[in-house]
């Protein structure tokens, strides 16, 4: 398997949308962007994630975060790794306020707030890790992640974490295979009500 990986570009828009969508329902029928977009409609929440991945301002949803891996040619894999202390809660704001959302949406993700970890500036944070069903492969996985890391890395950053709903086995064997620990969890049952998991469990590596 010839694995190769490459920073997204502009034109990967589409495909990011899809990956961040599926990596925020991690196999449920509703995940933060269905709050967030007040829609579950498919096809509208990728055309939201399409157009919020290319705003002018670069929140943790910014196509210029993710990583793009490709095996034989096809594009397989897609991460986001970014820096919480420069991609903050209020820049995401200012890109939704570019798609024309005011900040009414912040009153919906109260159960969501919650549980969310707190980050600190010293933090390289890793999400929204969607693979194609057809090359579902720890190896692309894998790939994606250690470059993830080495990007970190090269930026100044010595730790690097990542969430993980609770209940979301795969993708929790998959972090802890690379290394990742977990440090903490967060429960509620709020969150659970809305989101149908019990809560949030953030995962660690130290570089």
């Amino acid at each position: 398997m010839n694995i190769k990986i490459r920073k997204a570009t502009e034109g990967d828009a589409p495909l990011l949308a899809e990956s961040m969508l599926e990596s925020s329902r991690s196999g449920k029928k509703k995940g933060i962007f269905d709050v967030i977009f007040e829609t579950s409609d498919k096809k509208e929440l990728l055309a939201l994630l399409e157009k919020l991945s290319v705003t002018e301002t670069k929140s943790y949803c910014h196509f210029s975060n993710f990583l793009v891996a490709s095996v034989n040619g096809e594009d397989a894999g897609f991460l986001c790794g970014y820096e919480p202390r420069i991609a903050t809660h209020e820049i995401f704001a200012k890109a939704m306020q570019e798609l024309g959302f005011d900040g009414t949406y912040q009153d919906r993700l109260s159960s969501y707030l919650l549980v969310e970890p707190e980050f600190d500036k010293k933090t390289f944070l890793l999400d929204f890790m969607a693979v194609k069903d057809e090359y579902h492969e720890f190896s692309v996985l894998k790939e994606l992640v250690q470059k993830s890391l080495l990007t970190a890395r090269l930026k100044g950053y010595r730790i690097v974490q990542t969430m993980v709903e609770i209940g979301s086995v795969e993708m929790m064997m998959v972090y802890k295979k690379l290394g990742f620990s977990v440090i903490d969890e967060r429960r509620d049952k709020h969150y659970e009500a809305e989101y149908g998991r019990a809560g949030i469990v953030r995962l660690q590596i130290q570089l």
